[in-house]
């Protein structure tokens, strides 16, 4: 697979990873299976996805334990990131960025995902009731430490810029220029899909201006991009989707022809080539500092994510992604 470097002197990871998320929080509960999940991750590790997206709230917790289990047997063969700030209650989830906690969350972390050190450690969400700089500075503490290779910050606002007339991501904007007079960002992870690009407005440049890699996450758009969704079908209680404005029959019948156009791309390529993989290397078309972490829990779909870091979309291609119908329906 091909690789890419995450920051300055980061080692090189391939250009698709594997968001780890599903296999154990989120998205049709019912269907998880542990087994699965972890031939899901090995999988991933054999075709060249090396990047593993995980996170001590995912579970909360059983995500990182489910991961030890493969950085066991090989952690040589991993980029590991996961992430702090998060932490989840009975029925909410609230932020925590005190540095003492920091530094707890990451000991546990590393116990659970049972390795000496985290390649990348990512900032969840900011603490209102802390100042950024304050959580930077404890977790630049744990890279000092050596518990931590490099740092990242998850983005936030989005679509909340819309609504008060200010860009895509300026919160996140406004944080990475206060982080970075601390330690300096090695990445950005943020939304980035056919149907979501509003990180390309402000957010992708900025990384691009930088040297800081950006992981495209829900780079498949929960599942939309792949095709392999009906409307109407419904989603489990306790999927997101359920309550999701853009996932209601009416909108996903509606959106139908962004992943028509998809498949037309697909099958100029080759009868075997997925809508999916058209929409993940659309992502991976946007920049070589660009890391796509498409999230799934089974070996068959781990398998065809990594196989899109081979596709090469024409010019052509991409002028008719760039004519598809931008999404209907609130993604609030």
């Amino acid at each position: 697979m091909e690789r890419r470097t995450i920051g300055a002197g980061a080692p090189a990871v391939g250009a698709v990873g594997l968001g780890c998320m599903p296999m154990s929080w989120a998205y049709s509960g019912s269907r998880r299976r542990g087994e699965e999940s972890i031939r899901a991750v090995h999988r991933a590790l054999d075709l060249g996805a090396t990047l593993l997206d995980t996170a001590d709230m995912y579970g909360p917790f059983t995500n990182e334990l489910l991961l030890g289990r493969v950085l066991k047997e090989r952690r040589a063969d991993a980029f590991v990131s996961t992430k702090v700030g998060l932490l989840v209650g009975e029925q909410h989830i609230v932020a925590n960025g005190r540095p003492g906690y920091v530094k707890r969350a990451c000991d546990a972390s590393l116990r659970r995902l049972q390795t000496d050190v985290i390649d990348l450690y990512q900032l969840h969400r900011a603490d209102p009731e802390v100042p950024v700089e304050e959580t930077w500075g404890a977790m630049a503490e744990l890279v000092r430490a050596g518990k931590v290779r490099a740092l990242g910050l998850c983005a936030v606002g989005a679509r909340g810029g819309r609504r008060s007339g200010s860009r895509p991501y300026d919160a996140t904007l406004g944080q990475l220029q206060r982080v970075q007079q601390v330690f300096p960002v090695a990445a950005v992870q943020a939304e980035l899909s056919v149907w979501s690009p509003e990180a390309l407005e402000a957010l992708l440049p900025w990384c691009a201006e930088r040297g800081v890699g950006f992981l495209a996450a829900m780079p498949l758009g929960s599942g939309f991009l792949t095709g392999t969704l009906t409307p109407g079908e419904g989603f489990e209680p306790d999927d997101p989707r359920a309550r999701h404005p853009r996932f209601t029959a009416e909108m996903m019948a509606a959106n139908q022809p962004i992943v028509a156009g998809l498949r037309r791309i697909a099958r100029r390529h080759g009868e075997h080539v997925t809508p999916a993989q058209v929409a993940l290397a659309w992502v991976l078309a946007q920049g070589r500092h660009v890391i796509a972490v498409p999230g799934t829990k089974r070996e068959r779909w781990a398998a065809e994510n990594a196989a899109a870091a081979g596709l090469r979309l024409t010019p052509r291609d991409l002028v008719e992604v760039s004519w598809l119908p931008a999404a209907q329906g609130s993604w609030d």
